[in-house]
């Protein structure tokens, strides 16, 4: 049996306020699997979850609960200054997340890649310009045909950013509230009446 690319088990991250009585302000909750390597498209509102999604898969935060595989390794388990050989987050105009430390790096594993496996692009700024969307579709295509997993992330703005993900995705995320849906093709992703009402009028591109 082959070793899927992400096994997402169980994961949940809740934030919470209050030293004595203290209440739930925000609650992530993902749990799937991928098995090869693709282009997943990542949508939804602003504070829906998606960035603590990307960073929970990098290990730059910690879950609450669950496990991240990556490659069939724990992201959580490995050094701190090599879960990037596993999984990279790029943070806007490609800026690399930093990891938060919660124990030794002594007592944590090697990874067991020496180029990240997993690429999360987190709302990369297209430039409309010089063709160099052109350039970043092959790039992400290239990753892919490198069994590579992409994961991109837009907030569709603009009719080009809904046309991006219809014709380079592979299947689809959406996240809302901290809940995350999963479509396999960009039509099944519309049948959600919640994406429809996110994308507005940009559903009909």
């Amino acid at each position: 049996m082959t070793t899927p690319m992400l096994d997402v088990r169980g994961l949940k991250k809740v934030y919470s306020q209050g030293l004595i009585q203290k209440r739930e302000t925000f609650r992530l909750e993902a749990d799937f699997t991928i098995k090869k390597p693709q282009i997943v498209g990542v949508m939804g509102p602003n504070g829906s979850g998606k960035t603590t999604l990307f960073e929970l898969i990098t290990g730059s935060n910690r879950p609450t609960s669950g496990t991240v595989m990556c490659a069939g390794q724990d992201i959580h388990n490995v050094k701190y200054r090599s879960r990037d050989r596993l999984a990279i987050h790029y943070h806007q105009s490609y800026q690399v997340r930093h990891f938060s430390k919660t124990k030794p790096s002594f007592l944590l594993e090697k990874p067991i890649s020496d180029y990240p496996m997993i690429h999360l692009f987190d709302e990369p700024q297209f430039n409309t310009q010089d063709g160099y969307i052109g350039f970043m579709l092959d790039f992400f295509k290239r990753l892919r045909a490198e069994s590579r997993l992409v994961f991109l992330c837009v907030h569709p703005n603009e009719p080009f950013h809904v046309k991006i993900m219809r014709e380079i995705c592979d299947r689809y995320i959406f996240v809302q509230k901290g809940a995350v849906r999963h479509a396999d093709t960009y039509d099944a992703l519309l049948d959600d009446i919640d994406v429809k009402d996110y994308l507005g009028a940009l559903a009909r591109y």
